[in-house]
């Protein structure tokens, strides 16, 4: 393990990962496409050692794992590909919209949230959003195939937020917001039939990949056959 010492920066995990805990939801400056690519930028001057920040540094913006590939004083322009619009939200993006923010974990600080890797499964879409007491349900319509990537009381990241599926269906899931996680996120604006990015627990890939080369003929891996497996 390493442990750094006195004054020394800690390094980065070599495969950048996150944790899911959103150090801000910040507003876009400006978004634009430009030779294919789309250009994000975002002022990251509030954010806690906002000096540190350099090109080339791994920040994930709703969920997405992008790189700083410009950056003037402290504010960060982010290059989204054609492949990274197709999959996540990005694409949805204008000046002025809030996402939710996260530098990479550094090696040696506490994983509050979840294993993260920034790289967005799919888009869902908000079904519901429903106020029980202190806290808000949000239902979301993921599609089947995300789906039976989740079980009951894991882990999922919703546009970028570490959050545990309070209830699951064939084609949708619903997580339950408590205020803190509300007021500091992009979910307090969010709103019906939005898309949010989408990205299952790799553990959970790992299980269902490793269940599907385990079995001879071709099934559905589902909760069921994980728990029969003795995975959950």
């Amino acid at each position: 393990m390493f442990r750094a010492g006195a004054g020394t920066p800690q390094p980065h995990f070599g495969n950048d990962m996150f944790t899911g805990i959103v150090e801000a939801a910040l507003p876009i400056t400006e978004a634009r496409d430009s030779s294919g690519l789309r250009r994000i930028s975002v002022d990251l001057s509030s954010l806690a050692g906002a000096k540190s920040i350099k090109v080339g540094d791994s920040v994930a913006l709703n969920g997405c794992c992008l790189t700083v590939a410009r950056l003037a004083k402290t504010t960060a322009t982010f290059e989204a590909v054609p492949e990274t619009l197709k999959l996540t939200n990005l694409g949805d993006l204008e000046a002025g919209s809030l996402v939710n923010v996260e530098r990479a974990m550094l090696a040696g600080s506490r994983l509050d949230g979840h294993m993260v890797q920034g790289h967005v499964d799919a888009t869902g879409a908000i079904a519901s959003i429903k106020k029980a007491g202190g806290e808000r349900r949000v239902a979301i319509a993921c599609g089947e195939e995300f789906a039976r990537q989740c079980v009951i009381k894991g882990s999922v990241c919703v546009d970028g937020i570490s959050l545990t599926i309070a209830e699951l269906g064939a084609d949708s899931f619903t997580v339950a917001i408590i205020p803190h996680t509300w007021d500091v996120t992009n979910l307090r604006e969010r709103k019906v039939g939005e898309r949010v990015n989408l990205e299952a627990d790799v553990i959970g890939k790992y299980v269902i990949a490793q269940l599907g080369r385990m079995t001879a003929k071709k099934s559905r891996v589902d909760e069921a056959l994980m728990k029969k497996a003795g995975f959950i």
